[in-house]
């Protein structure tokens, strides 16, 4: 019991640590999640071929409430770009939805080697990346804005994670402030989180890879997480609206660099 008791704190302070991640970066908190309880399971003695699909489908439920929170909370503030929104999230949604079919047929092994090598670069991207680095001065429309909303839902639904640091880099290069960018990006979480919470449920739907779930989706840990992450999200959004976030970046960035390094670890070796 006291093991388990340990955990649940865990599960506590992660989802904390995630409302806190989606409100300041407009991430979703995923990035965090996936990872966390992919070790919490494996603590547990649930390592099967099945694991990481449970921690990033349980991710994707969780990040429809930071992103609803988190997006609330920018909105308040006016800094939502609304028209965006609009614009790019059926093809998230569907890309989303793509994503969540191909990712039950990919080994859990698979899933955590590119979980571990996109945060890897992800990290790269949060540790140098300037928000003054321009390739246009609107967003893209047409083919291209179909085919990147559409990438963006891809590997969203294969990592677990809201699409904010893809979408926050699209919109910074593409003319967006730093705060735009961000408040708009907790928005693409809530197109991922929702379609990829309901696909990753029916394309599991039968599995017994984690008790309690609603096929990749586990209930305790949705419940753990996006109870104490809805509450901090608000907070994350803003402390992005009154901090340096320079510093913090660089000091995630390293973070996820050691979970990509981990991650990439435990895929190619196994252990």
């Amino acid at each position: 019991m006291e093991e388990y008791g340990v955990l649940i704190i865990a599960l506590a302070l992660t989802g904390g640590l995630a409302g806190l991640v989606a409100g300041l970066f407009g991430i979703g908190g995923g990035i965090v999640m996936v990872p966390a309880m992919y070790y919490v399971f494996q603590t547990l003695g649930y390592d099967g071929d099945r694991t990481m699909h449970v921690a990033v489908g349980t991710s994707l439920a969780v990040i429809v409430a930071t992103s609803l929170r988190s997006v609330s909370a920018h909105a308040k503030k006016g800094a939502v770009d609304f028209a965006v929104l609009k614009a790019w999230a059926p093809f998230i949604i569907i890309g989303t939805l793509i994503g969540t079919v191909v990712a039950d047929y990919i080994p859990s092994r698979g899933l955590t080697g590119l979980f571990g090598g996109m945060a890897l670069l992800l990290s790269l991207q949060f540790f140098f990346g300037r928000p003054n680095w321009r390739l246009a001065d609107e967003m893209p429309g047409g083919l291209p804005r179909i085919a990147l909303g559409h990438t963006i839902g891809g590997l969203s639904a294969l990592m677990g994670i809201g699409g904010g640091v893809m979408g926050v880099t699209l919109m910074t290069l593409c003319g967006k402030t730093i705060h735009r960018a961000v408040a708009t990006s907790a928005g693409f979480g809530v197109a991922i989180g929702a379609p990829g919470a309901i696909g990753y449920i029916l394309n599991g739907w039968g599995s017994d890879a984690v008790p309690m779930s609603l096929g990749y989706v586990n209930l305790p840990g949705f419940a753990l997480l996006a109870g104490c992450a809805f509450f901090v999200a608000p907070l994350g959004a803003h402390l992005a609206h009154s901090l340096p976030e320079k510093n913090l970046k660089r000091l995630f960035a390293i973070g996820l660099a050691v979970v990509g390094v981990m991650l990439l670890r435990e895929a190619i070796t196994g252990a």
